[in-house]
């Protein structure tokens, strides 16, 4: 199934939803050092409800630990300078769908990391800067999924 991939996420509110996320399709949720929280936040705990027995979460202390745990997996990175949608893609299962910190985003050196296949973005209407970051991981999420049938649901 599809992997989840935050670098650097701030917000436990935002993890603890692709917790429930993870845990409602299947998918694996990667989270990259340092973590602006502690994973026993009441937030987090909050916002993953019962899920959290139910997911696949694995913290990897850097961006290179979670790539080489992720061998051969093909790495999209999604951020608001994209210019293709996240719809033209033909997504394989073992994607990993990366996204960056809230409120910045992916840095530019890991945009340019060489395992990032593609760089993708979902649209917004002009003048808008983002968009929740566990909302986009969801969104992108159900994409692949729906492509493979929603295999396993």
């Amino acid at each position: 199934m599809f992997r989840i991939l935050f670098h650097e996420p701030v917000i436990p509110g935002n993890t603890g939803n692709t917790i429930r996320l993870a845990a409602a399709t299947g998918a694996e949720l990667h989270l990259v050092e340092p973590l602006g929280f502690d994973l026993s936040d009441a937030k987090l705990r909050r916002a993953g409800l019962d899920y959290h027995d139910l997911a696949v979460v694995t913290v990897h202390p850097d961006l290179e630990a979670a790539l080489e745990a992720l061998p051969g997996a093909r790495v999209l990175a999604f951020t608001t300078g994209a210019t293709r949608p996240y719809t033209d893609v033909a997504y394989r299962p073992d994607d990993v769908l990366m996204f960056g910190t809230e409120p910045t985003g992916l840095p530019e050196e890991v945009m340019l990391h060489p395992r990032v296949s593609d760089r993708l973005r979902l649209p917004m209407l002009p003048g808008r800067r983002s968009m929740n970051l566990a909302n986009c991981a969801a969104i992108a999420t159900y994409e692949a999924w729906r492509q493979h049938g929603f295999a396993g649901a």
